[in-house]
């Protein structure tokens, strides 16, 4: 817009008609900052066009710029702009998530309003009223029912009301090319167009992701992002640019923590921003770099975080330095959260006896899976402790401890497991670990290799080599069929699986047996030299025993990692690391060759 006015900075323009339209196009492209500037000038050049006010205060808010917002609407001194003025002191508050002062402020202007205080307007809207709005198809409308829906966890519904504004936008806008990116057809963007705004196609998809989200469907979450109207990376509305952080934080960490990061700075940013950059600084375990954005943005620790919240990180900051305080902080929680469900089993129970409100049990229902989670997620903070200093007695001591509340938790169940299991309890280990792998037997993919790895040795280690043999077979069988279907995609379970027990096999002296197990975990070799960790852990373990010509000749066939690895990362590197290996050493091939010289020079063939 600039360039038509001389490339001129907007406060150096004078003109009322030009400042207008500037302000007028800059809103309806959702460029709200510029549209507060060009207002911001109005309001100055003419004071008494009361309309200049309003838009003026109208475009911070949309921008975020709350405190600016309720000062610029203290200007509206008109009678006229009274309610407009209200409304938008209400929805600042509401923003800021200061529900109490936004009721206060919405009464007020309920009380001056007559209309509103009329009998027929009380209690919900009449049945055909509702017909009538659907049938009208106001999507904004329409987002909003799917948003009351998700906010009470009623997700199939929610993603009923989601479905028809997509398909509304399909049907209406084939020009903003919804679902192209998902197929893999490059488009130009659509840019923050008023048809755009008008559709909630960009609300929908974004709550779409969420849910699937909620539903542990990564794929379907970040489909949902890719489904969306092509937009540049500059284009993008914040709730956008978290999700797409989040939901592609395992393949692409680095961006996803410049992308919250840059959140951070911005006026506006989706309130949880903060919470999850932090929680994803302590997953990658960047403590300190967790303990410099909550001294840097102390203001926000009281405004975005919750009580639980901020007593979890602290605690999980504390644990670096002090470990047994971190405990006893851990403990104070679980103590507390531990009291709060034992209310809230008594009430399931009361509403279960009287059986009076379905919707009342459900929602103490929702209340106490949402407390659990909760404890949870303390007990394995507090777990970990012990975890890092290979204490596993005490792990087991305090998951067991936790059985009460934890019984029918698949978290816990399966951290149990894990504890068990490197104690060599692989009998009891077993007992947790197959419930798991039944509940998703037709679909063993979705279960962690390292679960099903672990429930094959278990099952070796006591006896049970047919049900190991058959597990296997139910894996492998699945994998063909995936590489059947997608002959690119590739799929490392059966990989894992071999590799984990020729790795046990050799730990016990049974080379042969063992070696052979790990060759055909690499089959087909121009796939699967991915995992090559657990190869070089167990070239070592061989290197330090005595070699004879035969098992040589077995290990040295795994040098087909040099022809196929060329391409293949041998180290993922953290995110945020400031030393980056050289691009042509981080390979499988490098490392393959290293590892080969090694092999010769301890049997003295190089002499």
């Amino acid at each position: 817009m600039k360039k038509f006015f001389g490339g001129k900075p907007i406060n150096d323009v004078t003109s009322r008609a030009a400042l207008s339209l500037l302000g007028f196009c800059y809103y309806h492209i959702q460029d709200f900052s510029n549209a507060a500037e060009c207002y911001e000038q109005l309001t100055q050049l003419h004071p008494e066009v009361e309309e200049y006010k309003v838009y003026y205060a109208q475009s911070l808010y949309k921008s975020g710029a709350y405190p600016e917002a309720t000062k610029a609407s203290f200007a509206l001194d008109n009678t006229d702009s009274h309610i407009k003025m209200v409304k938008l002191q209400a929805s600042v508050k509401y923003c800021e998530e200061d529900y109490s002062a936004a009721k206060v402020t919405n009464f007020y202007d309920t009380t001056s309003n007559p209309v509103k205080n009329k009998d027929h307007f009380k209690g919900p809207v009449p049945a055909g009223s509702f017909i009538f709005l659907l049938m009208s198809f106001m999507s904004v409308l329409i987002y909003n029912i799917a948003l009351t829906f998700y906010s009470q966890k009623n997700y199939p519904q929610a993603l009923k009301y989601i479905t028809m504004i997509i398909e509304k936008g399909i049907q209406d806008h084939p020009e903003l090319s919804i679902g192209m990116k998902t197929e893999g057809i490059d488009m130009h963007s659509v840019g923050n167009t008023l048809v755009l705004h008008e559709s909630a196609l960009i609300e929908a998809f974004n709550l779409k992701a969420a849910i699937e989200y909620q539903l542990k469907n990564m794929k379907g979450a970040q489909e949902a992002l890719t489904d969306m109207p092509p937009r540049s990376e500059e284009e993008l509305d914040p709730v956008t640019l978290h999700n797409q952080a989040l939901m592609n934080m395992d393949t692409k960490p680095s961006e996803g923590f410049q992308k919250l990061a840059f959140l951070l700075q911005q006026p506006s940013f989706p309130h949880v921003t903060f919470g999850n950059l932090l929680l994803l600084h302590c997953k990658h375990e960047y403590f300190d770099l967790a303990a410099d954005v909550l001294a840097e943005n102390a203001h926000l620790t009281y405004k975005f975080l919750s009580p639980y919240m901020y007593e979890f990180l602290d605690a999980l900051l504390t644990c670096q330095t002090a470990p047994e305080e971190a405990f006893r902080m851990f403990d104070e929680m679980s103590s507390k959260l531990t009291e709060q469900l034992r209310k809230l089993a008594k009430q399931v129970l009361q509403e279960a006896r009287l059986n009076r409100d379905d919707e009342a049990q459900k929602k103490v229902l929702q209340d106490y899976d949402l407390m659990q989670e909760k404890y949870v997620v303390v007990l394995m903070a507090q777990a970990k402790i012990y975890w890092n200093h290979a204490h596993f007695p005490m792990v087991e001591k305090i998951f067991r401890k936790s059985v009460e509340f934890c019984n029918n938790n698949d978290t816990w169940k399966l951290n149990v497991a894990h504890v068990l299991f490197m104690q060599n309890k692989y009998k009891e280990a077993i007992g947790f670990y197959e419930p798991i792998v039944k509940k998703h037997y037709n679909n063993i993919l979705s279960v962690s290799a390292v679960v099903l790895a672990n429930l094959c040795v278990s099952y070796i280690m006591t006896s049970q080599n047919e049900e190991a043999e058959e597990l296997m077979r139910k894996i492998e069988k699945e994998e063909e069929q995936i590489s059947y279907d997608d002959p690119e995609q590739k799929v490392f379970h059966h990989c894992i699986v071999n590799l984990v027990i020729g790795t046990l096999y050799c730990a016990k002296g049974n080379y042969d047996f063992g070696i052979t197990r790990v060759i055909k975990s690499l089959e087909p070799y121009s796939k699967k030299v991915g995992p090559f960790l657990g190869l070089k852990i167990l070239f070592f373990q061989i290197l330090s025993n005595s070699l004879n010509m035969t098992q040589l000749d077995k290990v040295v066939l795994i040098c087909v990692c040099v022809c196929y690895g060329k391409e293949v990362p041998a180290l993922i590197e953290q995110p945020l690391e400031e030393l980056h290996v050289h691009i042509g050493k981080n390979t499988v091939t490098y490392e393959a060759r290293l590892l080969k010289a090694l092999f010769y020079e301890v049997i003295s063939w190089n002499k």
